[in-house]
């Protein structure tokens, strides 16, 4: 997600056609959501791990965008009334406002804290639709007083349902690899695998992806889900055109430090040859 900032205090003002003022109270909720904090490696203070299952979204670990856009590729405003969880599932909505196809509002949390190495899961049902992105990702930048450092599964459908990952470090990506997306109606497992110069991304515990190198990044990040939509990166997410409201469905959510094995059913981690290929790195944050 090559164009992400945790809100550029910036309202899209799509009714009016123009920029607006962010309100006093706004801008204050995106200055605590972004942080002002030093920065952290991927190593560092000890993180302990967690699994969210979304009974209700609690404040202490998540924070919901509200008010703004994150620039003028974006063609919705992040809207707390586009996020909702409902019988343990996570709703994140494109949807419209007050003033219909013009006032579109689109849904995405944040976490409050931010983690380094370790296994990042998440169950997803995804509205695939040309001009949209749906996407589960870690992120650190320029809003939080640090380069901007990546690590991405992005849902687009410019021409059929397909998968992007991709990393960012220290500003530079050009990482990019895209991947068919099948049975993409249904619900499925994705994780990433992050370790000191390797990343593995899986989708329904299958490995599609290694990276090593200096593309990987060694930053702690912040975790983030979101649903957008375009007017402008037409030929990378193709033309969006409104239909219907759209949700972006997340059933869990789990960071487990490396070590860590079998956290809850499902996870990759359970699969103990896969287990036996990780390094442990202690003090993980």
């Amino acid at each position: 997600m090559f164009l992400h900032g945790c809100g550029m205090l910036r309202h899209s003002g799509h009714k009016n056609g123009g920029n607006m003022r962010i309100s006093g109270l706004v801008k204050a909720a995106v200055l605590v959501a972004c942080g002002t904090m030093a920065h952290a490696g991927a190593e560092g203070a000890e993180q302990a791990g967690f699994v969210e299952e979304f009974e209700r979204l609690d404040p202490a670990r998540w924070f919901i965008s509200d008010g703004w856009t994150n620039g003028p590729h974006q063609s919705c405003t992040w809207s707390r009334k586009a996020v909702a969880t409902q019988g343990g599932v996570l709703r994140l909505s494109l949807t419209q406002g007050a003033g219909g196809t013009q006032d579109l509002l689109c849904g995405e949390v944040q976490t409050v804290e931010r983690f380094g190495y370790g296994v990042y899961e998440a169950s997803v049902r995804v509205p695939f639709a040309a001009g949209t992105n749906s996407n589960f990702f870690t992120y650190i930048g320029p809003v939080h007083k640090e380069a901007h450092n990546e690590i991405d599964f992005e849902f687009i459908a410019r021409t059929r349902p397909t998968l992007q990952t991709n990393t960012y470090v220290d500003g530079k990506g050009g990482n990019e690899r895209l991947v068919p997306v099948r049975n993409a109606t249904q619900w499925h497992d994705i994780a990433f695998i992050w370790e000191p110069g390797r990343l593995r991304w899986f989708v329904d515990g299958e490995q599609i992806r290694v990276l090593e190198g200096d593309a990987v990044p060694d930053t702690a990040q912040k975790i983030y889900l979101s649903i957008w939509s375009t007017s402008v990166l037409t030929e990378w997410m193709g033309n969006f055109t409104w239909e219907r409201p759209l949700v972006f469905q997340v059933e869990r959510v789990a960071f487990s430090p490396l070590g860590t094995s079998c956290p809850f059913a499902g996870s990759v981690l359970c699969n103990a040859e896969l287990v036996g290929t990780i390094t442990p790195v202690k003090n993980v944050p």
